[in-house]
């Protein structure tokens, strides 16, 4: 028997099956093989149609039982990872009345901002654990000042991960997870945050109700069934933001324990069983997918928006052919590159510098011994140190960091990025060859809650190694030191 897990994301859908007896990894596709539209009506806006997603999750569905060869009968519950921080709203008859309003839409910064101030800076960081800021909660009133029309004809509002279950069972629900996703719910008094809702004139109506994760969330109906390929009456299990998602693909599921992502953007989730923070807003906090009001855990969501991207344009304006040469390069350049300095934020505002745009800089280039390997060792590195100096700020905010859990792709396929990052903060990062698709697919299966038995499935079937950190870590502090010297010169 299997599970089907589907990672949601701006650019594609990732679909993967799982055996559900041993949490065996037996297929994961892309749909489609180009990357989805992503609509930009302005230059800070980023939206994409609902419909779009399911079509895809429907071809990628079929597709996946075809090739894995099993029966549709043979699955048994499905898991669901999206993209964070989304809009999607629809009608009494369940049908969008806009394109969604995705994550990387920054049109409702402003909203946020002002939301912060008025309804204080205290409240905020108590009840809400977040600045509201360009969350999904701030898009909503976006919509509401903005299109007042379909603002009145709005039945539910959801994030992407709602949208999808609602397609496959009929059921408009959301969760306590995905409600904390869009600064939508009060730690405090463990319900929706109304006291938001109010503030932007949100019609309380308009949020689902909310179903637990690890329970039944709907059963798939007969239309969904029909279109997908997918057994009519089997459930929808588990939905999480990525993030969470990849974090649970991980087994970071305790406090203590760090997920690590090293793609385009950078990002470091830590989590935590406090509740009181300074950094809300260079930090987003998050209910993780196991939180409950017994026990409250929480995810602590620090992004570095330059990270692999900086890596790619490397490759891509250089005479590098692949990312292995470009790392065999820079292994034959010692530790620090010879005074070279990358500052790898040319991805746009940085969070964790208060949403300071600080660009890309290439610092103390000397034209007669400087090299292309010493320019891929500095980004390496300069990369690797802006990890270090996230993981400070969350350090000296009340979060230990015990284990340190990455995917075997991106950034930590290179020996330079893993071991500085590792040596730095004195903590062995351990790598597994896993993906969010795998993660939900896994996470509809643990309906018994026994996360014990969740996270062995992972460590017998995922682990690929364990960088440690190096004894002799001179050069390393050198080299980070001299990094942030250069990196207070632009802040």
């Amino acid at each position: 028997m299997y599970t089907i897990g589907y990672d949601l994301g701006s650019s594609s859908v990732k679909v993967a099956l799982v055996e559900t007896a041993t949490g065996k990894k037996i297929a994961v596709i892309n749909e489609p093989s180009k990357e989805m539209e992503i609509l930009a009506l302005h230059s800070d806006w980023a939206e994409q149609d609902p419909d779009m997603w399911w079509s895809h999750i429907c071809t990628a569905t079929k597709r996946i039982i075809k090739e894995a060869k099993i029966k549709p009968a043979e699955i048994t519950g499905i898991g669901i990872s999206y993209q964070m921080h989304g809009l999607v709203i629809v009608d009494k008859d369940g049908k969008p009345l806009r394109n969604s309003i995705i994550w990387c839409d920054s049109r409702a910064v402003a909203i946020g901002n002002k939301a912060y101030d008025d309804l204080g800076h205290d409240f905020c960081a108590s009840a809400l654990l977040n600045a509201p800021g360009n969350f999904t909660a701030s898009k909503l009133k976006w919509v509401r000042d903005n299109e007042p029309k379909i603002y009145e004809s709005i039945f539910k509002y959801m994030l992407p991960g709602d949208y999808i279950a609602y397609k496959l069972t009929g059921e408009l629900v959301t969760t306590k997870n995905g409600l904390s996703e869009g600064t939508l719910w009060n730690y405090k008094t463990e319900s929706v945050a109304n006291e938001l809702l109010d503030y932007y004139g949100i019609d309380r109506s308009y949020t689902p109700d909310i179903v637990e994760n690890f329970t039944n969330q709907g059963e798939v109906h007969t239309e969904a069934a029909t279109a997908t390929g997918l057994p009519e009456g089997i459930s929808v299990n588990y939905r999480s933001g990525d993030q969470p998602n990849n974090a649970l693909s991980l087994n970071i599921l305790k406090p203590g324990e760090v997920a690590a992502t090293g793609g385009t953007s950078g990002v470091i989730y830590a989590v935590t069983d406090q509740s009181e923070f300074k950094e809300i807003q260079k930090v987003n906090h998050f209910a993780h997918v196991n939180y409950t009001e017994k026990k409250p855990v929480v995810g602590r969501l620090l992004n570095i928006n330059g990270a692999g991207i900086q890596y790619r344009w490397l490759k891509n304006n250089s005479a590098a052919q692949s990312y292995d040469e470009m790392n065999d390069q820079a292994a034959q350049v010692n530790i620090g590159a010879e005074g070279a300095v990358v500052i790898p934020f040319g991805n746009g505002a940085e969070r964790m510098f208060n949403n300071r745009t600080i660009g890309t800089h290439f610092c103390n280039l000397n034209l007669n011994t400087h090299t292309n390997a010493h320019l891929y060792r500095a980004a390496l590195e300069g990369i690797a140190f802006s990890f270090v100096f996230g993981m400070d700020i969350l350090k000296n905010d009340n979060t230990a960091i015990d284990v340190i859990r990455a995917g075997n792709d991106n950034l930590f396929r290179s020996e330079i990025f893993a071991n500085t990052v590792a040596t730095l903060i004195g903590q062995e990062i351990e790598i597994y060859n896993t993906t969010g698709a795998v993660g939900a697919a896994r996470a509809a299966g643990l309906t018994d809650g026994d996360f014990t038995r969740f996270g062995e499935s992972i460590t017998q079937n995922d682990h690929v190694k364990t960088y440690s950190p190096t004894t002799d870590k001179a050069a390393y502090v050198a080299a980070y030191e001299h990094w942030k010297k250069q990196l207070q010169t632009f802040i």
